[in-house]
Protein backbone atom coordinates (compact mmCIF):
# COMPACT_ATOMS: atom_id res chain seq x y z
CA UNK A 1 0.00 0.00 0.00
CA UNK A 2 1.37 3.41 -0.94
CA UNK A 3 2.02 5.62 2.04
CA UNK A 4 0.89 8.71 0.12
CA UNK A 5 -2.61 7.34 -0.39
CA UNK A 6 -4.07 6.80 3.06
CA UNK A 7 -2.60 8.86 5.90
CA UNK A 8 -2.64 6.87 9.09
CA UNK A 9 -2.26 7.92 12.72
CA UNK A 10 1.34 8.85 12.00
CA UNK A 11 0.06 11.82 9.99
CA UNK A 12 -0.63 13.59 13.28
CA UNK A 13 2.96 13.18 14.41
CA UNK A 14 5.74 15.69 13.62
CA UNK A 15 7.61 14.95 10.42
CA UNK A 16 11.28 14.09 10.91
CA UNK A 17 13.32 17.27 10.76
CA UNK A 18 10.21 19.46 11.05
CA UNK A 19 11.26 21.52 14.06
CA UNK A 20 14.88 22.06 12.96
CA UNK A 21 13.53 23.29 9.62
CA UNK A 22 11.22 25.69 11.43
CA UNK A 23 14.13 27.21 13.36
CA UNK A 24 15.45 29.12 10.32
CA UNK A 25 12.33 31.22 9.56
CA UNK A 26 11.95 31.89 13.29
CA UNK A 27 15.56 33.11 13.56
CA UNK A 28 15.16 35.21 10.41
CA UNK A 29 12.01 36.85 11.76
CA UNK A 30 13.55 37.67 15.14
CA UNK A 31 16.76 38.95 13.53
CA UNK A 32 14.87 41.23 11.15
CA UNK A 33 12.74 42.68 13.94
CA UNK A 34 15.85 43.22 16.05
CA UNK A 35 17.53 45.08 13.18
CA UNK A 36 14.47 47.32 12.78
CA UNK A 37 14.61 48.13 16.50
CA UNK A 38 18.30 49.00 16.18
CA UNK A 39 17.50 51.46 13.39
CA UNK A 40 14.65 52.92 15.39
CA UNK A 41 17.03 53.41 18.31
CA UNK A 42 19.24 55.45 15.99
CA UNK A 43 16.28 57.57 14.95
CA UNK A 44 16.12 56.00 11.47
CA UNK A 45 12.71 55.05 10.10
CA UNK A 46 12.13 51.74 8.33
CA UNK A 47 8.99 51.17 6.21
CA UNK A 48 6.35 49.23 8.12
CA UNK A 49 5.24 47.61 4.87
CA UNK A 50 8.62 45.92 4.55
CA UNK A 51 8.47 44.64 8.11
CA UNK A 52 5.00 43.26 7.49
CA UNK A 53 6.18 41.65 4.25
CA UNK A 54 9.05 39.97 6.09
CA UNK A 55 6.78 38.69 8.85
CA UNK A 56 4.25 37.37 6.34
CA UNK A 57 7.01 35.74 4.30
CA UNK A 58 8.48 34.00 7.34
CA UNK A 59 5.01 32.80 8.35
CA UNK A 60 4.39 31.46 4.84
CA UNK A 61 7.67 29.56 4.85
CA UNK A 62 7.12 28.37 8.42
CA UNK A 63 3.61 27.09 7.66
CA UNK A 64 5.03 24.95 4.87
CA UNK A 65 7.66 23.25 7.04
CA UNK A 66 6.07 22.91 10.48
CA UNK A 67 2.59 22.29 11.81
CA UNK A 68 -0.52 20.59 10.42
CA UNK A 69 0.10 21.55 6.79
CA UNK A 70 3.62 20.11 6.82
CA UNK A 71 2.42 16.87 8.45
CA UNK A 72 -0.40 16.34 5.99
CA UNK A 73 1.85 17.26 3.07
CA UNK A 74 4.04 14.29 3.94
CA UNK A 75 1.16 11.99 3.02
CA UNK A 76 -1.05 13.97 0.65
CA UNK A 77 0.24 15.36 -2.64
CA UNK A 78 -2.49 18.00 -2.84
CA UNK A 79 -1.54 19.43 0.54
CA UNK A 80 2.13 19.13 -0.43
CA UNK A 81 1.43 21.35 -3.43
CA UNK A 82 -0.19 23.96 -1.19
CA UNK A 83 3.05 23.93 0.78
CA UNK A 84 4.99 24.39 -2.46
CA UNK A 85 3.06 27.59 -3.25
CA UNK A 86 3.78 28.96 0.23
CA UNK A 87 7.40 27.82 0.42
CA UNK A 88 8.59 28.36 -3.13
CA UNK A 89 6.42 31.19 -4.44
CA UNK A 90 4.51 33.43 -2.02
CA UNK A 91 6.97 33.29 0.87
CA UNK A 92 10.07 34.12 -1.22
CA UNK A 93 8.32 37.01 -2.98
CA UNK A 94 7.31 38.57 0.33
CA UNK A 95 10.82 38.12 1.73
CA UNK A 96 12.38 39.81 -1.30
CA UNK A 97 9.98 42.75 -1.04
CA UNK A 98 11.10 43.21 2.58
CA UNK A 99 14.59 44.23 1.36
CA UNK A 100 16.57 42.36 4.06
CA UNK A 101 19.99 43.14 2.57
CA UNK A 102 19.25 46.86 2.58
CA UNK A 103 18.27 46.57 6.23
CA UNK A 104 21.46 44.65 7.00
CA UNK A 105 23.64 47.25 5.29
CA UNK A 106 22.01 50.05 7.25
CA UNK A 107 22.45 48.27 10.59
CA UNK A 108 26.05 47.18 10.12
CA UNK A 109 28.98 49.53 10.75
CA UNK A 110 30.58 50.83 7.57
CA UNK A 111 33.63 48.59 7.99
CA UNK A 112 31.43 45.48 8.29
CA UNK A 113 29.08 46.54 5.49
CA UNK A 114 31.85 46.85 2.91
CA UNK A 115 32.52 43.08 2.60
CA UNK A 116 28.78 42.52 2.10
CA UNK A 117 28.73 45.13 -0.66
CA UNK A 118 31.79 43.53 -2.30
CA UNK A 119 30.11 40.13 -2.15
CA UNK A 120 27.02 41.50 -3.87
CA UNK A 121 29.20 43.01 -6.59
CA UNK A 122 31.27 39.84 -7.09
CA UNK A 123 31.09 37.78 -10.28
CA UNK A 124 29.68 34.62 -8.61
CA UNK A 125 26.88 36.70 -7.10
CA UNK A 126 26.21 38.19 -10.50
CA UNK A 127 25.93 34.74 -12.07
CA UNK A 128 23.54 33.47 -9.40
CA UNK A 129 21.46 36.64 -9.58
CA UNK A 130 21.12 36.34 -13.34
CA UNK A 131 17.45 35.76 -14.20
CA UNK A 132 18.15 32.78 -16.45
CA UNK A 133 20.34 30.96 -13.93
CA UNK A 134 17.89 31.71 -11.13
CA UNK A 135 15.01 30.50 -13.30
CA UNK A 136 16.75 27.21 -14.06
CA UNK A 137 17.53 26.65 -10.38
CA UNK A 138 13.95 27.46 -9.44
CA UNK A 139 11.67 25.92 -12.06
CA UNK A 140 14.26 23.44 -13.27
CA UNK A 141 14.60 22.15 -9.73
CA UNK A 142 10.85 21.50 -9.64
CA UNK A 143 11.04 19.48 -12.84
CA UNK A 144 13.80 17.37 -11.29
CA UNK A 145 11.79 16.96 -8.08
CA UNK A 146 8.54 15.83 -9.68
CA UNK A 147 9.67 14.20 -12.92
CA UNK A 148 12.27 11.92 -11.37
CA UNK A 149 12.22 9.63 -8.35
CA UNK A 150 13.35 12.48 -6.08
CA UNK A 151 9.84 13.21 -4.76
CA UNK A 152 9.38 9.62 -3.60
CA UNK A 153 12.93 9.47 -2.18
CA UNK A 154 12.52 12.61 -0.07
CA UNK A 155 9.72 10.96 1.90
CA UNK A 156 12.01 8.16 3.05
CA UNK A 157 15.12 10.23 3.78
CA UNK A 158 14.73 12.97 6.46
CA UNK A 159 17.92 14.78 5.41
CA UNK A 160 16.91 14.79 1.76
CA UNK A 161 13.47 16.03 2.80
CA UNK A 162 15.05 19.05 4.52
CA UNK A 163 17.47 19.73 1.67
CA UNK A 164 14.67 19.75 -0.90
CA UNK A 165 12.68 22.25 1.17
CA UNK A 166 15.74 24.47 1.63
CA UNK A 167 16.41 24.41 -2.11
CA UNK A 168 12.80 25.24 -3.00
CA UNK A 169 12.74 28.23 -0.65
CA UNK A 170 16.23 29.51 -1.57
CA UNK A 171 15.68 29.09 -5.33
CA UNK A 172 12.30 30.80 -5.06
CA UNK A 173 13.90 33.75 -3.25
CA UNK A 174 16.76 33.99 -5.73
CA UNK A 175 14.37 33.91 -8.68
CA UNK A 176 12.06 36.58 -7.26
CA UNK A 177 15.05 38.83 -6.59
CA UNK A 178 16.58 38.19 -10.01
CA UNK A 179 13.45 39.03 -12.01
CA UNK A 180 12.52 42.02 -9.84
CA UNK A 181 16.07 43.38 -9.75
CA UNK A 182 15.53 44.67 -6.22
CA UNK A 183 14.47 46.33 -4.01
CA UNK A 184 17.78 45.28 -2.44
CA UNK A 185 21.01 46.44 -4.12
CA UNK A 186 21.54 44.60 -7.40
CA UNK A 187 24.89 45.60 -8.95
CA UNK A 188 24.38 43.05 -11.75
CA UNK A 189 20.75 43.93 -12.44
CA UNK A 190 19.65 42.82 -15.91
CA UNK A 191 17.55 44.97 -18.21
CA UNK A 192 13.79 45.05 -17.55
CA UNK A 193 13.16 43.49 -20.96
CA UNK A 194 15.39 40.49 -20.23
CA UNK A 195 13.93 40.02 -16.74
CA UNK A 196 10.40 40.14 -18.15
CA UNK A 197 11.26 37.64 -20.89
CA UNK A 198 12.77 35.16 -18.43
CA UNK A 199 9.77 35.56 -16.14
CA UNK A 200 7.39 34.68 -18.97
CA UNK A 201 9.48 31.62 -19.87
CA UNK A 202 9.62 30.50 -16.22
CA UNK A 203 5.86 30.87 -15.79
CA UNK A 204 5.31 28.82 -18.96
CA UNK A 205 7.67 26.09 -17.74
CA UNK A 206 5.97 26.06 -14.32
CA UNK A 207 2.51 25.75 -15.86
CA UNK A 208 3.61 23.06 -18.31
CA UNK A 209 4.99 21.09 -15.37
CA UNK A 210 1.61 21.38 -13.63
CA UNK A 211 -0.09 19.99 -16.73
CA UNK A 212 2.33 17.06 -16.94
CA UNK A 213 1.64 16.24 -13.29
CA UNK A 214 -2.08 16.22 -14.06
CA UNK A 215 -1.55 13.78 -16.92
CA UNK A 216 1.23 11.66 -15.42
CA UNK A 217 1.44 11.58 -11.58
CA UNK A 218 4.84 11.43 -9.87
CA UNK A 219 6.00 8.07 -8.59
CA UNK A 220 3.85 6.84 -5.70
CA UNK A 221 1.16 9.54 -6.04
CA UNK A 222 -2.46 8.45 -6.69
CA UNK A 223 -3.98 9.92 -9.85
CA UNK A 224 -6.74 11.73 -7.96
CA UNK A 225 -4.26 13.51 -5.69
CA UNK A 226 -1.99 14.30 -8.64
CA UNK A 227 -4.82 15.96 -10.55
CA UNK A 228 -5.93 18.01 -7.54
CA UNK A 229 -2.35 18.96 -6.72
CA UNK A 230 -1.59 19.95 -10.31
CA UNK A 231 -4.67 22.17 -10.42
CA UNK A 232 -3.63 23.77 -7.13
CA UNK A 233 -0.11 24.34 -8.44
CA UNK A 234 -1.51 25.96 -11.60
CA UNK A 235 -4.25 28.15 -10.14
CA UNK A 236 -2.89 28.98 -6.67
CA UNK A 237 0.44 29.96 -8.17
CA UNK A 238 -1.22 32.32 -10.66
CA UNK A 239 -1.71 35.26 -8.21
CA UNK A 240 1.99 35.19 -7.30
CA UNK A 241 2.93 35.05 -10.98
CA UNK A 242 0.62 37.98 -11.74
CA UNK A 243 2.17 39.95 -8.89
CA UNK A 244 5.64 39.30 -10.30
CA UNK A 245 4.53 40.39 -13.76
CA UNK A 246 3.06 43.60 -12.38
CA UNK A 247 6.14 44.41 -10.33
CA UNK A 248 8.49 43.75 -13.24
CA UNK A 249 6.37 45.83 -15.62
CA UNK A 250 5.56 48.57 -13.11
CA UNK A 251 8.08 51.06 -14.62
CA UNK A 252 6.16 50.78 -17.92
CA UNK A 253 2.69 50.62 -16.38
CA UNK A 254 3.25 53.51 -13.95
CA UNK A 255 6.04 55.61 -15.53
CA UNK A 256 5.16 58.74 -13.61
CA UNK A 257 5.68 56.99 -10.26
CA UNK A 258 9.09 55.58 -11.11
CA UNK A 259 10.98 58.30 -9.29
CA UNK A 260 8.69 57.99 -6.28
CA UNK A 261 9.21 54.24 -6.11
CA UNK A 262 12.98 54.59 -6.25
CA UNK A 263 12.94 57.26 -3.55
CA UNK A 264 10.83 55.06 -1.30
CA UNK A 265 13.27 52.17 -1.76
Amino acid sequence: MDHHTHPGPEAALPVAGEWPAAALPAVLLVSYLAAVLVLRGRGIAWPATRTLAWAAGCLSVGAAVVGPLARLAHHDFTVHMAGHVLLGMLGPLLLVLAAPVTLLLRVLPVRAARPVARLLASRPAGVLAGPLVAGVLNVGGLWVLYRTGLYAAMHTDPLLHILVHVHVAAAGYLFAFAVLGGPDPAPHRSSPQWRAAVLVLAIAAHNILAKTLYAAPPEGVPAEQARAGAELMYYAGAPVEIALIFLVCRPWLLPRERGTVRAAA
